[in-house]
């Protein structure tokens, strides 16, 4: 074998989900208190900092699937902690929208981020956390970002 080919040992995308699901982990034994998962916890910020917003539009801001997602809002909306209504503006489309008690769940999980933030930091120093985080949105908003979605 040629030296210059790759070894599936060097896979990125093998070592990026490796990363996340610890990661993710990592974060959700923070939140556990709170009874939200990480995923559902990005979902409550992103509806928090952005307001109401289409689920298509919530997904793009996320970078998920819109199926995902959609399995994703189910406890939310059972939980009352978002509400889903039609579109005004378009009858095919359904806005997501953060409800009280969706409001005050997030800032109950929010001790336990903030404590996951603090700790990752100090486990990996907080400017190599800061690169990594400018390394890895630079990925998302690279061209292979804008590689069509297979839903």
């Amino acid at each position: 074998m040629a030296s210059s080919e790759l070894q599936p040992e060097v896979c990125s995308c093998l070592a990026l989900r490796q990363a996340a699901r610890v990661v993710t982990q990592f974060y959700d034994q923070h939140l556990a208190a709170s009874s939200l998962r990480t995923t559902q916890y990005s979902i409550l910020s992103k509806l928090n900092r952005l307001g109401p917003m289409t689920i298509n539009s919530l997904a793009a801001v996320l970078v998920m699937d819109r199926t995902t997602l959609g399995r994703n809002i189910l406890p939310l909306e059972r939980d009352g902690l978002i509400r889903v209504r039609q579109n005004a503006a378009d009858a095919r489309s359904r806005d997501l929208e953060l409800t009280a008690n969706g409001a005050k769940r997030l800032r109950a999980a929010r001790a336990g981020w903030l404590e996951a933030q603090k700790r990752f930091d100090a486990a990996f120093g907080g400017e190599n956390a800061a690169e990594m985080r400018a390394l890895l949105k630079s990925v998302v908003t690279s061209a292979l970002g804008a590689t069509p979605r297979m839903e």
